[in-house]
């Protein structure tokens, strides 16, 4: 049975002295993490942070079960 991998999204916050965040929670599709950063961009935000999505793929196999 071949296993796939399933890609995790994290937000990462970055500021403007070099320092990285990422952020506890993760999401499953892109869309919604892309969504978090649009909601974050509603409100005026300080000058040089950014935010991104990144993706990390699942330590889990389609099962469920660790690798």
């Amino acid at each position: 049975m071949a296993s796939t991998a399933a890609l995790i999204w994290y937000l990462v916050i970055a500021g403007p002295q070099g320092g990285m965040a990422i952020l506890p929670g993760s999401f499953d599709k892109r869309e919604q993490c892309m969504a978090a950063i649009a909601e974050y961009q509603r409100q005026p935000t300080p000058s040089g942070w950014t935010l991104q999505c990144i993706p990390s793929a699942s330590p889990f196999t389609n099962n469920g079960s660790a690798e």
